[in-house]
């Protein structure tokens, strides 16, 4: 179960505000007993770029393994 502060992973494109699926966000906030999940996304210099409610399906943990991509938003 994601908890607040968590890294997340999109793995699904969000049409508004234009996220792609592989763009990571942390969550801020959770709806409906983690239903949904209210996500902050920043961008490299540490500006918010969009704050988004997403379904919990359309996420999954990021991993320490992973390295983020950059990309023009």
């Amino acid at each position: 179960m994601l908890e607040e502060h968590d890294r997340i992973v999109l793995t699904d494109d969000v049409a508004d505000p234009a996220l792609k699926a592989g763009d990571v966000g942390t969550v801020v906030h959770i709806h409906r007993n983690g239903g949904a999940l209210e996500v902050e996304f920043l961008t490299l210099d540490g500006h918010t770029a969009a704050l988004a409610t997403v379904s919990s399906l359309q996420v999954r943990p990021a991993t320490g393994a992973e390295i983020t991509h950059a990309r023009d938003f």
